[in-house]
């Protein structure tokens, strides 16, 4: 399936719908520190209910470490910035899905290690900024999965 890096995540529920989503498609998470919270804040367990024994999570220190431990792995980070659509870019079985925190996004060093076509953004309207976090890590996982016929679906 897919890993899931959350860089930086701020918001406890947003971590914990994600966490459910993980258990619920096969995806992994990786979490890049600093957390924006505490691993046992109840918002976090609240929003994950009791998906955590279902769901593959890892902690980072920080993004050189988990490069360092992924080096040849297939990076694709989601941004505002981002000109490439996410609909239209091929994904692969094992590609790994890079998002930023909620209230500012993947930093410039970060984004400076994808190319173009590998800075996937999602639609919006021209006034809107962002979507929130678990609903674009949701999006992303499901277009994936979908390019790959839900494999694994029951």
């Amino acid at each position: 399936m897919f890993q899931i890096i959350l860089y930086q995540p701020e918001i406890p529920p947003n971590t914990g719908n994600i966490i459910r989503l993980c258990a619920n498609t096969g995806c992994n998470l990786d979490l890049i520190e600093p957390l924006g919270f505490h691993w046992d804040h109840k918002a976090l367990v609240r929003a994950g209910l009791d998906y955590h024994e279902f769901a593959k999570i890892r902690k980072y220190k920080n993004w050189n470490l988990w490069r360092s431990d992924h080096q040849s792995a297939r990076v694709v980070a989601f941004t505002t910035k981002g000109s490439s659509r996410y609909d239209q870019f091929k994904f692969e079985s094992g590609d790994c899905l890079l998002f930023g925190p909620e209230t500012r996004g993947l930093p410039d060093n970060v984004l400076e290690e994808f190319t173009e076509d590998r800075r996937l953004r999602i639609p919006m309207k021209e006034s809107s900024r962002s979507l929130n976090l678990s609903n674009t890590v949701s999006i992303a996982v499901f277009e994936a999965w979908r390019q790959l016929e839900f494999d694994g679906y029951r």
